[in-house]
């Protein structure tokens, strides 16, 4: 029997913060592969440049872990990025 991923994810019950932060982590990894891409660099070559070793490179890829925030930062260097923190603009009235 195959599970659909969105079935799957419905049976997890997820509060908003706890999609909130998967979404970030989304947004993130999607922002790395794209620097990645455009700068024409295998995983290997931005290993060498950064001094992440490709596993965990391919493992931030792939979402099997949640990336380390020194990895981020490590991995963004070379690609001309950096990480920043900015305030949410307020929802409430």
């Amino acid at each position: 029997m195959s599970t659909r991923w969105k079935d799957f994810r419905a049976t997890l019950e997820l509060t908003p913060e706890e999609e909130e932060v998967i979404n970030l982590e989304k947004s993130v990894i999607t922002a790395i592969v794209d620097a990645r891409e455009q700068n024409g660099l295998t995983q290997k070559q931005l290993s060498d440049l950064c001094g992440v070793k490709q596993p965990v490179i391919a493992r931030l890829e792939s979402a099997v872990h949640s990336p380390q925030i020194n990895s981020i930062i490590r991995i963004l260097k070379p690609l001309g990025y950096t990480l920043a923190v900015v305030k949410e603009e307020s929802t409430s009235p």
